[in-house]
């Protein structure tokens, strides 16, 4: 990576928590609330999909299990464990949920393993079950800490995760005034997954400042996960670069600031800006929401069509495919599927679609 931007290490992260006096807990991916664990003096460091071996994870699921959860598994049982006062597994998908109860009933002498539920849907009822299901997990996590948040602890948590999601949004809002090539970018708003809230924030203002090195047709990059980063170099070279994502690991989990008129109760407060993020298949949402959502993204871009970019077996993504390509067609856009397995390097094959892709859009 180019010596102009310096992103500090997932270790340098955890040993400022530690001595910030906050536990560490290894959050599976990715929508939970940041703020009700840092009022409980926890800090998350995401688990994606390590590069590791995969034996020790892959012998609890079937052969078909996403990448995600096989690696994430392995990463913990082979001594990830070790390193954090509790793990939390939110239910994103199938797998997930399958990984939250193999590691709850299967695995012995481990931290706490605990679970989330967000709701399915974006109705009042939903909202009042999430609201339920925050203020559970407030209970699980005050037996793991000890600490029962008051209304500074609340104050805090809550100004340092909606600044730090403010940074994040700032930077992808302000995109072309970066002098980042788009690996050093994604680099950057990927730092979000374990940099404590106020780091976060700290390392957005020192980005360098001028045109945004990117160059070639404009793709938007929508997906699971964008890994390895060498993707970038490849597209980079194939003559494109990324004008948007709708990326799980990028704007999928950019929230709206809290209303003005938010409400006064923190877990009420979680729950609205949990509700509010952009459609997302893991949240089940309507695909002509999500077809409209990546149409907007293409248009205000000026995009000339999408790479959908999974890990192999992701069903959330897989469902959505067929109907999202031909709304994006009607609409003039074409989209390449690729998947691959994630935490292996990126396969040639892979980069000679991705090439053939681009020059057809050139």
């Amino acid at each position: 990576m180019a010596a102009t931007l310096a992103v500090p290490s997932r270790s340098g992260a955890i040993e400022r928590a530690r001595e910030r006096g906050l536990a560490v807990v290894a959050a599976l991916p990715y929508h939970y609330p940041r703020a009700l664990l840092r009022a409980h003096r926890c800090h998350t460091v995401e688990v994606w999909a390590p590069a590791v071996a995969v034996d020790s994870g892959a012998r609890h699921f079937q052969a078909y299990t996403c990448g995600l959860i096989t690696r994430g598994t392995a990463f913990l049982l082979d001594g990830g464990l070790d390193s954090v006062d509790a793990v939390l597994v939110p239910h994103g998908c199938d797998a997930l949920q399958g990984m939250g109860s193999v590691l709850t009933d299967f695995v012995a002498d481990r931290p706490p393993v605990l679970t989330f539920y967000p709701p399915r849907g974006r109705r009042d009822v939903d909202r009042a079950y999430l609201v339920a299901e925050l203020r559970a997990l407030a209970d699980r996590l005050a037996d793991v800490t000890g600490h029962r948040p008051d209304a500074d602890d609340w104050q805090e948590a809550l100004a340092l995760e909606e600044a730090a999601d403010a940074a994040l949004a700032d930077l992808y809002a302000h995109r072309t005034e970066l002098a980042l090539t788009d690996r050093e970018f994604y680099t950057l708003v990927r730092a979000r997954e374990y940099l404590l809230a106020e780091d976060m924030v700290e390392a957005t203002t020192v980005v360098p400042r001028g045109p945004a090195r990117q160059r070639g047709v404009g793709l938007v990059l929508s997906g699971i996960l964008a890994e390895p980063l060498e993707l970038f170099d490849r597209i980079d070279e194939a003559g494109a670069h990324v004008a948007a994502d709708d990326l799980s690991t990028g704007t999928r989990r950019l929230l709206p600031p809290a209303a003005t008129a938010a409400p006064a109760d923190p877990y009420e407060r979680l729950a609205d800006r949990l509700m509010s993020g952009p459609p997302d298949p893991t949240r089940t949402d309507p695909v002509t929401a999500r077809a409209a959502h990546l149409i907007g993204l293409l248009q205000r871009s000026g995009a000339a069509g999408v790479l959908a970019y999974d890990p192999t077996f992701c069903e959330p993504e897989l469902f959505y495919l067929p109907l999202l390509r031909e709304h994006l067609a009607a609409a003039g856009y074409p989209l390449l599927h690729v998947e691959v397995e994630p935490g292996t390097p990126l396969p040639t094959q892979t980069v000679t679609r991705i090439e053939a892709f681009v020059e057809t859009l050139s």
